[in-house]
């Protein structure tokens, strides 16, 4: 990492991997402070939507020296697009972070073109972001996740064998969600922030059904921003009721579910969203 970034994501690493499926992909790679792995092996968080997400989540690494309320040590490795890719990562992110079938609500067409309206994007933006939503691969980027990636972590870093989590906000929220209802066993904890469960048919839905009456044991906790449920898009009115009727349905299964309603919008959301779940489950 050259000198400029070094010195706004300290001790992070930067490199490509391109998955058997033949995409390329971002890491960033932040160690905690001092780390050393010869004498005490740290864990990994995942962070989606690492194009995004890095600059206001990476930084946070130093908690795990706050004095007030420490966090447990722990590796973030940032997950998102390389080269020409990264520059359309908001569309990308459609193929990867959504589950298999998953069906496309009306209120979010509505907001796409709300968007359009507004010269937030382009018709030709626009088509290309709802065209990524056609054929979606979220089980393919957990096997990459979870059988290809984490195994070079492991090697080039000296993780730790348990303890590992994820963390995805809004479509990565929905991925989290997917993930911990797959039974993936490598996440012991998991954060599911303002997670993109838009309509009522959503595959997370059957995923709960399919399970029975039981749920995962990984640890999860949900968040979602009031803005959301109390603003005038239905996009997002939606999300924050689906997600709670869904947490009414983990908490009377008697999971190890949290949750928490925080004071933001779905776009000032992500960090505040980050740090809850680490208080929550990643404190020392």
């Amino acid at each position: 990492m050259n000198t400029m970034w070094q010195g706004c994501l300290a001790d992070t690493d930067y490199f490509e991997l391109r998955s058997s499926g033949g995409h390329a992909y971002g890491v960033w790679v932040t160690t905690p402070p001092g780390y050393d792995p010869a004498t005490t092996q740290a864990p990994v968080l995942y962070v989606l939507d690492g194009n995004w997400a890095v600059g206001m989540t990476a930084p946070l690494i130093v908690t795990q020296r706050d004095p007030m309320q420490r966090i447990q040590p722990y590796i973030q490795v940032s997950v998102g697009y390389a080269g020409e890719e990264a520059q359309h990562w908001a569309r990308l992110r459609n193929r990867d972070l959504v589950p298999p079938g998953e069906p496309v609500a009306q209120e979010f067409i509505d907001a796409v073109e709300l968007g359009i309206q507004t010269g937030a994007m382009t018709r030709e933006e626009a088509d290309a972001y709802l065209a990524e939503l056609r054929e979606t691969h979220a089980d393919a980027f957990l096997g990459f996740l979870t059988g290809e990636l984490h195994p070079r972590i492991e090697r080039d870093y000296g993780t730790a064998a348990s303890g590992h989590g994820l963390f995805g906000y809004s479509y990565g929220g929905l991925f989290s969600l997917y993930a911990w209802l797959s039974g993936s066993t490598l996440f012991e904890s998991i954060g599911a922030g303002s997670p993109g469960v838009i309509g009522e048919d959503s595959q997370i839905f059957a995923q709960l059904r399919d399970l029975g009456e039981g749920l995962p044991a990984a640890k999860l906790h949900v968040t979602f921003n009031d803005q959301e449920l109390v603003g005038d898009l239905a996009v997002y009115q939606n999300l924050a009721k689906n997600t709670a009727t869904l947490l009414h349905r983990f908490t009377s299964r008697g999971g190890a579910v949290t949750s928490a309603i925080l004071h933001e919008t779905h776009v000032t959301g992500l960090q505040a969203s980050f740090l809850s779940y680490l208080r929550t489950c990643r404190a020392q």
